[in-house]
């Protein structure tokens, strides 16, 4: 017999990994204007991204936080439309959602608990889903997506801009 060959069911060829990257960007950074979303999808067969708007123009949950986590959500539930229910690494620069998403962080800002909640739901789709921090510098394209996104949607928001200044929620207090 040929060492080479091998019983069926014996072995299997190793799941290619799945890798999302998510970023968001707001104008203004503290809320109360224009939040949008960008993501990759490479692994799996796939090599896929998107972006656009996180939420409503000068709405109060137009912040940059709402705006990372909806990236998140969107590439999430992307792939689990696609079927997919294997493992997957979630990177993102937003220290905040990751942190929460792994636990360390509390999510405190009330605004935050129903994004939160969603991405908790999603990622429970899936065999396993790891929380990744990286800095901006490894997050290259998911941050011109939602950049270009921002670029794209900034002047047709205008429209929506309230004469008045926007209130904004309370942000996620620094841990500690």
């Amino acid at each position: 017999m040929d060492d080479q060959v091998l019983p069926r069911g014996i072995a299997s060829a190793p799941e290619e990994p799945v890798v999302v990257h998510f970023d968001g960007a707001c104008e203004p950074a503290r809320g109360g204007g224009v939040a949008t979303f960008g993501y990759t999808i490479e692994g799996g067969g796939w090599d896929l991204e998107d972006s656009g708007l996180a939420v409503r123009p000068y709405s109060e949950h137009a912040t940059n936080n709402v705006a990372e986590y909806v990236a998140a959500i969107q590439a999430l539930e992307r792939l689990h439309g696609l079927g997919w229910q294997g493992s997957l690494e979630a990177r993102g620069d937003s220290q905040l959602v990751v942190q929460q998403m792994r636990g360390e962080y509390a999510v405190r800002a009330p605004h935050l608990k129903e994004y939160h909640a969603r991405l908790t739901q999603l990622a429970g789709t899936f065999a396993a889903v790891r929380w990744v921090w990286i800095p901006r510098e490894q997050n290259t394209r998911a941050d011109a997506l939602s950049k270009l996104a921002l670029a794209e949607h900034a002047v047709g928001a205008e429209r929506l801009r309230p004469s008045g200044p926007v209130p904004t929620p309370e942000e996620d207090p620094p841990p500690g």
